[in-house]
């Protein structure tokens, strides 16, 4: 599963990297220590009515996907995660898998491996330190005890779609967010994909991600902790 993760980059990188055409106004605060129910930010396209290209936007949502129509928002903390072997069928995720496909953006993520010893925060990101992209979806909610006019009428959630990890990370954790390459991301958000078939061609076309695991401080373990410090090695007596 993916529990908590780290995005430390700026909002005008994540313009750069993702080539984000519509405006943003926020500022993005980076975050080491990511968790559920935070706000996080993500890329996706939407239909262009002066380009044939979709235009590509940086928005934001709350990890933790309430599905359109849930009684209340109290289901968001448990959905933080997709399984690509359900997402397609799972009431739960599978309009947003065909309407509402997304890019989590991220440097990389934590996991804890279970040994004798108790279990052991390892941070794993890319061979080069480069920007990942999650596999994610969203979904929008409307709070039925809010006026229609209440500016916290609608709630933006999303979630991050795992798979089995291969053998050079199933030691660390056995599942794994599927990471989305760079010459792959077009057609993931292409508005124009929604049949269910066409979305698992998608799935079945992102390759293993290629990670490089690092041990940290167990500081990680509280997400009351933040700050770079966290991504470090462990030192020898933590």
């Amino acid at each position: 599963m993916c529990g908590r993760y780290v995005m430390a980059r700026s909002t005008g990188d994540l313009v750069a990297a993702f080539d984000v055409t519509e405006p943003f106004a926020a500022d993005i605060q980076p975050s080491f220590n990511i968790a559920p129910t935070d706000v996080v930010p993500l890329v996706v396209a939407r239909k262009s009515s002066v380009a044939d290209e979709p235009s590509r936007e940086l928005i934001t949502a709350r990890w933790g996907l309430v599905p359109s129509w849930s009684k209340d928002a109290k289901s968001g903390a448990r959905l933080i995660n997709a399984r690509r072997e359900t997402v397609t069928e799972k009431p739960s995720f599978r309009q947003a898998a065909a309407k509402r496909r997304a890019l989590v953006v991220a440097d990389g993520y934590f996991e804890w491996q279970k040994t004798p010893d108790g279990k052991i925060p390892t941070y794993l990101h890319a061979e080069d330190e480069a920007i990942l992209a999650f596999a994610g979806l969203f979904e929008y909610w409307s709070d039925p005890s809010l006026p229609d006019d209440h500016p916290d009428r609608w709630l933006r959630t999303c979630t991050i779609i795992t798979t089995a990890a291969a053998d050079s990370l199933g030691h660390i954790h056995d599942r794994t967010p599927m990471i989305v390459p760079a010459d792959l991301q077009a057609e993931w958000l292409d508005p124009e994909t929604t049949r269910a078939a066409e979305v698992e061609q998608l799935l079945d076309a992102i390759p293993e991600p290629r990670l490089v695991p690092r041990v940290v401080s167990t500081e990680v373990n509280s997400v009351r902790n933040n700050g770079s410090h966290l991504i470090e090695p462990a030192a020898e007596n933590d």
